[in-house]
């Protein structure tokens, strides 16, 4: 089997692109769908063992993949990251700053350190990787930027520390689209909300009794797939979206809008969902569900 994309094979031929926090989950998603499309991925995470595993299983689908382990909030660390990737494969065409991690917990019990490790993660691991891309390479070819947000925009009760991180990603998407657009850079983010992602199965206590029970907050009555993230994703990295610069672009069936004013009705049938992944695999903890 193989990666059923919506896009054109060859969208990417002749193409080199990062995605962060490849190993697992949307990362892993992405960097599949990327190179049944042509490109040439490099597979950006902390752990050895995830990347290889995943960049084996892209070069059994035939396609190509590289690794190379990395701490993205180490900013030494990632300036030399990206001299060494550029000295072994050329220009970068795509970034996807898809990694990043976060824990539950109520503000008032959350410390400095834990705060400040989530903003790293999530926020200046991002911001590192994009201006050492943008300085590096883009700033001479061009090319495009998707960041990685979460549904934050009605707060993030109890990932507070994410969404502040998510948040501040979501300006910088913004700023650095204004910033970069000269030298044709184009810089969007998409925004996931509840994704049937290997994540999902990190959580633990009240948090993991809950996941079951998303799908019910959604007008579409479902949770997303990483296919449906995934092809967000390369849109935006395309020449179809060209003209698409400093936008976020939210995958969440629409649960981030209105309010218990307005409840939701009872379960109906609930939207076909995209699953293009040929290698997905449903988290453990909605399993129960099948």
């Amino acid at each position: 089997m193989a990666f059923d994309s919506i896009f054109k094979a060859d969208l990417f031929h002749g193409q080199t692109v990062i995605v962060t926090g490849g190993g697992s989950g949307i990362g892993r998603c992405t960097a599949h769908e990327l190179a049944a499309l042509g490109a040439q991925v490099i597979l950006v995470g902390r752990k050895p063992e995830k990347l290889q595993t995943v960049a084996a299983e892209i070069a059994e689908d035939g396609g190509t993949a590289h690794w190379q382990a990395c701490d993205i909030r180490d900013e030494e660390a990632v300036k030399a990251l990206v001299t060494q990737l550029l000295h072994a494969h050329g220009p970068i065409h795509g970034l996807v700053n898809n990694a990043g991690g976060q824990y539950p917990s109520p503000l008032a019990s959350i410390n400095q350190k834990g705060f400040e490790t989530v903003l790293r993660t999530n926020l200046v691991g991002g911001f590192l990787m994009a201006r050492e891309v943008f300085n590096q390479s883009m700033s001479k070819h061009g090319g495009a930027i998707v960041n990685m947000l979460a549904d934050m925009w009605g707060g993030m009760p109890g990932m507070g520390h994410s969404g502040a991180a998510r948040s501040g990603m979501d300006n910088f998407t913004k700023t650095a689209a204004f910033e970069w657009g000269y030298a044709g850079v184009r810089v969007n983010a998409v925004a996931p909300g509840w994704i049937a992602s290997s994540g999902m199965d990190t959580y633990e206590g009240a948090f993991k009794a809950v996941i079951p029970t998303l799908r019910e907050h959604v007008p579409l009555k479902r949770i997303g797939t990483e296919s449906e993230v995934s092809a967000a994703i390369v849109f935006l990295l395309s020449p179809a979206a060209a003209f698409i610069s400093g936008s976020t672009l939210r995958i969440d069936g629409a649960a981030s809008l209105g309010s218990r004013a307005w409840p939701l009705p009872k379960a109906q049938p609930p939207s076909e969902p995209f699953n293009g992944f040929h290698r997905a695999y449903l988290p453990d903890v909605l399993k129960a569900e099948q």
